[in-house]
Formats: structure tokens, sequence, C-alpha cells
């Protein structure tokens, strides 16, 4: 009998998992001793977490809020522009560069007062003009950590002081902290001007009256503490205790370590042990491997049945062959990650045995997703690469007619 007209999608997936070598292990670091009660060390390229102690824990951020107040200024505003310093802003408590209400600034050096010296009053400047009012910077803050993916952030303040919101507080957690700095200096469209700030030892200026001059010095201890240094801020209140979140690159590796509650005064050294812990960690155990490593299953290329097609042939059976193509959606748009040696990288095979005509060019018969663990990091889709028209009367009467008039 003849196949419907309407096309109707019958999906049957089959599930083939292929590695270089099966299974997938784990780097045991039960053995690290750490100062931080939340700690994380991320791979900067795919902002996957490779160690974590109570990294999703949500948590006070102090002065490492500041990464988030730079980078969203350089999204949003001119270096060139004029603040004008508010009675607001000039309250501030230390740390502060102890600037004065009606004093006016060129943006571009409040932004090293802020990252060098981690200026208070500097931040709250910089808010109220690119925001309008801290309120409308914490917006645009909380709406930035939303696009990088932060799950448990909340912005306040701009500057990381303490604060509460009806039920919510100024926080974050040490994975949300370390993807913010990776976006920062990995995905920003600001990413160079980002670390140009950051990694600047001193920076001096005077307000644009030249009545006032200023010098501040960099005091990221962590720029000269390892090879291949690339960024960092400090930060501590009473409640937040140390905070440190740092970036290095080395041998195309890249690494973000994130500590929060790293100790309280007089322990102000802890941060600096941490990072250089985690650091070491990761460089020692963790290399790059491409997800070209593994054999895509041959499956994948072969064409797809076709009931139901206009054909040649009585039984209207036709084949459709198909083409590999990246994935719009499901695809973290990197084509490898930092994995430990004992990690392996498995391809599971998602793809429909047989498709009811219509089909058209371009459509989706299945996909490929590369899996570390039980977590997919790269999408392919498997697509048609024809079309195929649905058998219909016409069609049927010509065959009949054809047939009849031989």
């Amino acid at each position: 009998m003849m196949k419907k007209f309407v096309a109707l999608f019958t999906a049957i997936s089959i599930l083939l998992s292929m590695s270089d070598i099966c299974g997938m292990g784990t780097v045991y670091a039960d053995n690290i001793s750490l100062y931080a009660k939340s700690a994380v060390l991320m791979d900067a390229d795919s902002g996957r977490v490779l160690y974590e102690r109570n990294g999703y824990e949500q948590m006070a951020m102090a002065s490492t809020t500041k990464i988030m107040t730079l980078i969203v200024t350089l999204e949003n505003a001119n270096l060139e522009d004029t603040v004008t310093v508010s009675a607001y802003a000039a309250s501030m408590p230390d740390v502060q560069l102890n600037i004065r209400e009606g004093e006016t600034y060129r943006l571009n050096d409040l932004v090293y007062s802020l990252m060098l010296e981690s200026h208070n009053d500097s931040a709250v400047a910089i808010a109220e003009h690119v925001g309008g009012s801290v309120e409308g910077f914490a917006a645009l803050m909380n709406e930035k950590a939303d696009e990088i993916g932060c799950e448990n952030t909340y912005y306040i303040t701009p500057n990381g002081l303490d604060a509460t919101n009806g039920d919510k507080f100024h926080s974050t957690t040490a994975r949300d902290l370390a993807l913010v700095m990776s976006y920062c200096i990995k995905k920003s469209p600001q990413k160079e001007t980002f670390l140009t700030i950051t990694r600047t030892p001193s920076h001096s200026f005077s307000d644009l009256s030249g009545k006032r001059s200023f010098s501040c010095t960099n005091h990221n201890a962590f720029l000269s503490m390892m090879t291949g240094a690339l960024s960092g801020k400090t930060g501590f209140t009473n409640k937040a205790g140390y905070c440190y979140v740092g970036a290095l690159e080395r041998d195309g590796k890249t690494f973000v370590v994130a500590l929060l509650a790293c100790g309280w005064p007089n322990h102000k050294t802890y941060k600096w042990s941490d990072t250089r812990t985690l650091m070491e960690f990761g460089i020692t155990n963790y290399n790059y491997r491409s997800f070209d490593e593994v054999q895509i299953p041959q499956r994948a290329y072969e064409e797809v049945l076709i009931t139901g097609a206009k054909s040649d042939r009585i039984n209207g059976m036709e084949a459709v062959k198909v083409e590999l193509v990246d994935a719009p959606e499901g695809s973290r748009g990197i084509d490898g990650l930092l994995m430990s040696d004992e990690e392996k990288i498995t391809i599971t095979l998602h793809k429909v045995k047989e498709l009811s005509a219509p089909v058209s060019e371009g459509q989706k018969v299945g996909h490929i997703s590369y899996m570390v663990g039980d977590e997919e990091w790269k999408r392919v889709d498997i697509v048609t690469t024809q079309e195929k028209e649905a058998i219909d009367f016409r069609w049927c009467f010509k065959m009949i007619f054809d047939k009849w008039s031989i």
C-alpha cells in the first residue's frame, strides 16, 4: 500500500558510544591542602571546573566584584568620558582615592584607581557615570552575569562592600567568580583592554582641573609570583574574608583560580599560597585534548531511508545523503578541553533509521555528542543534503500510466 501523503517523522534514536579507550577517570585531589573555605580551578577556555571545594556555595566576594565593574564599564562606556564626582561617591569608606564632590576625572584614570588600588569611591563614581546610579549599574552587572552563565551571583554594589537587598545579599560562588574572570580574559570584546589595565604596574594622573595629582600601584602580587600570570583581583571585607581571583596562561593552557573566605587577619598571604597550589595542580595534571582525537562512527555518514517518497521504483523506497555541520545549539564553540590523562572523550551518536517523505534539504536527522564523563561539550548535527518529495495523486497516476503504456 502507498504511504501517507503527509510526512510523519519517525524517530528511532540509536546510541553508539565510542572512545579511544572506554571509561572516564578522575584526578584525585583529596590531598590538596587549602586555606580557602571555597575554591575553584577552572579551564578558562571552556569554563570547565577542574577542581572545586564548596565551589557552588554562595558567599560574599568583597572587591573581586571589581572585575565585573571593570568589564561592564569597558563594554558600556568610552574611557575618554568625563566623570563628575557625586557626594555619595565621595562618601565611600576606605580604601579610597579621596575624590571630592564636584571634581571631574577622566574615566580612563578612574578605572586604574579601581583595579590597581581597589578604591571604593572610584568604583561608585564610575558606576553612577555608566549606569546613571549605583542601582542602574548593578542591574547592568547582574544582566552581564546572567549572560556569562553565572548561576548564583547577585550584585548590589560596584565596589564589593557588603550589602543586602531584601532576602538577597551581595554574593557569588567560586565557580561563578572564575567564570566571570574567564569571560573577561577570553571572550569579552574588551579583553585586551581589561588585561592591559589589570597588568599595569602603576598609573599616575590628575583631576581634570590639574589641581590634584595621584599615583596608583598594582597590589596584585600574583603577577610576579608565577610565570604566565595574566591578571587578578584581591578583596577583603569582614564578612568575606580575604578573597582572590587570578588567571595564568602557560603552554597553551589557561587556568583561573577563585578563592572565597581565604583567611582573615592576620592571614593575608593565605590567598597566594592557595593560588599557587591550585595553579600548579592544574599545570601538572591537565593537558589540552582535541575532540578530533576520537573517530566518528561510520554510521553517522550513512544514507537515511525515506518511505513514501516519489521514486522511479514502485515500492517508493528512497534514501537521502547526509552531512555533518556544526550545531547552532548545544555546542560551546570549543574544539577541545583541558583533561587529565585518565579522562576520555566519548562520542554518542543519535540518528534516525528512517524518515517519511517529504524531506527537505538541510533537515536534521540526528546529532553527535562529544562527552567527557556525563557532560556534553560539543555537538555536531547530521542533516540531509537532498530533498525528497512525498507521493501524491499526480505521481501515482503517472506511475500507473507509464506502467500500462509499456
